[in-house]
């Protein structure tokens, strides 16, 4: 490149100063993963059914919702405890705190036994006891619960048999082996009698990168 007095003169080479440091566009994701979870905090309102509410909530979502926690009043509360002779269920009569709720619904097809609840209640001479919750569970006063929401659920079966194959070792890491599946699916007596759907057993996929327990790349 010649200048203005005739002189040969040499382009610096790289990038212009400055230029490593311009903004660069935000990312934004239009949509969540179909292994992603969403967390709710549900309000139940006086006088509704606790399981009825979250049960509709998970059906018209078609999501799968996991209870973490819970607090209000309900009450006549029966419980199943499964300590007692029997599992004979325990009817309370009267109004109790929530102290501890947990449990899982599944939208259909699932069969009824992948859905339940178990709460751990207070009552006003300060008695604690708790158990699975059989029939309703009527709130009294606002009950706020906060739960995750999931649209997948794979449904494992342990523990594993010796001669099945480590799907770890499996190429392109797949955690379900079609075979396994079939076999999960012609098996009856892991819902209780109850056959599982088809439409929730989803396989998952290692990614690539996937890390290891040596702490390096298997390559």
């Amino acid at each position: 490149m010649m200048d203005e007095e005739g002189e040969m003169t040499r382009r610096p080479r790289g990038r212009p100063a400055g230029s490593k440091n311009r903004a660069k566009p935000p990312i934004i994701i239009n949509r969540d993963s179909a292994n992603a979870l969403r967390t709710h905090m549900i309000e139940i309102t006086d006088g509704c059914d606790v399981i009825e509410s979250v049960s509709n909530f998970s059906r018209r979502r078609q999501r799968g919702v996991c209870i973490m926690s819970g607090t209000g009043n309900v009450t006549n509360v029966n419980l199943k405890q499964p300590a007692s002779p029997g599992g004979e269920i325990v009817t309370l009569h009267g109004r109790f705190e929530i102290l501890s709720l947990s449990g899982s619904f599944l939208p259909p097809p699932a069969p009824p036994a992948a859905s339940g609840l178990t709460i751990y209640l207070a009552g006003g001479q300060g008695q604690v006891v708790g158990g699975s919750v059989v029939g309703t569970l009527m709130a009294s006063g606002p009950v706020v619960i906060m739960a995750a929401s999931f649209s997948n659920a794979a449904y494992e079966r342990l523990p594993l048999e010796e001669d099945e194959v480590n799907p770890l070792a499996m190429p392109g890491g797949s955690l379900e082996t079609p075979a396994a599946q079939q076999q999960l699916l012609a098996d009856p007596s892991m819902f209780h009698g109850t056959p599982p759907s088809q439409h929730l057993l989803n396989s998952v996929q290692l990614p690539p990168e996937g890390y290891w327990s040596t702490g390096r790349p298997p390559f």
